[in-house]
């Protein structure tokens, strides 16, 4: 028996004040969503951040939904760094398009002085669905619809709600929900299948036939052409 070890991933997504943290863009918004084996495990880690002095671009507010007024109360990201780095914990991130969020946490991080993310060691999932389907769209909405992937409960781009989209494309990208599953044991499959091969097997005979049955069994040769019992007699 093959015992294979769990592999954990965090898909994540973030929401940004606008397209440039070289600009002095900030984030917002952060969702992950955690996989063992490729599998969710309901297991999430969500939080909204207050940007300090920097304001929402109005084409990000109009995508995310998310409103300067909104962001008012809630937390800095230094008072959310500990929870978030615990959370993800080394573990490498799936991501669409990991270059973008890659460098804007780590434009955070800089900030409060947390060690960086390698964006070597991101999944993204941009780059696979452009190598497995060149030349087509490879954006999120267009893989979900790619994949027939549910897209009714996102109104607006949440950054949990487009994790638990990319999840599912993930797995599709990865071949589709059965093709990364371990089975730890099998001998319960193995032992059903044997005990149809048992219950297909007719009892041994442990008596000669009779004579009725050696003249029914006559009858039925004359009915065959080139019967093998009679080349064999």
């Amino acid at each position: 028996m093959t015992v294979r070890k769990n592999i954990r991933e965090i898909v994540l997504d973030t929401e940004t004040t606008g397209l440039s943290h070289e600009n002095g863009d900030r984030i917002v918004d952060i969702g992950c969503v955690e996989l063992i084996n490729h599998v969710q495990t309901g297991n999430t880690y969500h939080v909204y951040i207050n940007p300090e002095d920097r304001k929402m671009h109005p084409d990000a507010s109009a995508i995310s939904g998310i409103t300067d007024e909104f962001l008012a109360d809630k937390p800095l990201f230094k008072d959310i760094v500990d929870d978030f780095l615990k959370f993800v914990d080394n573990c490498p991130l799936v991501i669409h398009n990991a270059k973008f969020d890659i460098g804007f946490l780590n434009s955070e991080l800089a900030r409060v002085n947390k060690p960086l993310f390698n964006l070597d060691d991101a999944i993204d999932t941009l780059l696979i669905a452009r190598k497995k389907f060149p030349g087509a769209p490879v954006n999120l909405d267009a893989l979900c619809k790619r994949f027939d992937v549910d897209t009714s409960i996102r109104v607006t781009h949440g950054a949990l709600i487009d994790c638990f989209l990319l999840a599912d494309v993930y797995i599709n990208l990865l071949g589709g929900r059965q093709s990364d599953l371990s089975f730890l044991n099998n001998e319960p499959e193995k032992a059903t299948s044997e005990k149809r091969k048992i219950r297909n097997v007719r009892p041994e005979r442990h008596f000669p036939p009779s004579e009725e049955e050696l003249s029914a069994h006559a009858e039925f040769l004359k009915t065959l052409n080139d019967a093998l019992w009679n080349k064999a007699c």
